[in-house]
């Protein structure tokens, strides 16, 4: 099993700015990419940020230019940057990772509990 947890979120004014957190946990596995998507209140989830194992990266539009996702030396874990903060920021961020367990071919697909962001004046 693989158990992902968010953290980072909070309140915060527009223009502000966040940095959340996924850690992953578990045994022998290894993530091939990995996801933020938010939900805001009445409206579906959509995709926020994605990273692959090999770097790369995709964003939404609606981020473009004031989102970043990266990793750093922590093992398993990946961060999501929101800068210049807006209203319509505001949800709650899920991170979603998927990869292999093991040497494979088993895999695995799974979601964080979500950290809420507000984006209040």
């Amino acid at each position: 099993q693989v158990h992902l947890v968010e953290s980072g979120g909070g309140m915060v004014q527009p223009g502000g700015s966040l940095r959340l957190s996924c850690a992953a946990s578990g045994s022998d596995f290894t993530i091939e990419h990995l996801s933020w998507f938010r939900q805001a209140p009445g409206k579906q989830r959509e995709s926020v940020a994605a990273i692959t194992s090999r770097g790369s990266t995709a964003y939404a539009v609606s981020v473009k230019g004031r989102a970043t996702i990266f990793r750093d030396n922590t093992p398993n874990t990946v961060y999501l940057q929101l800068n210049n903060l807006k209203f319509e920021d505001s949800a709650v961020y899920y991170c979603n990772a998927g990869g292999t367990l093991g040497s494979g071919p088993r895999r695995f697909d799974t979601w964080g509990q979500g950290t809420q962001v507000t984006v209040s004046s």
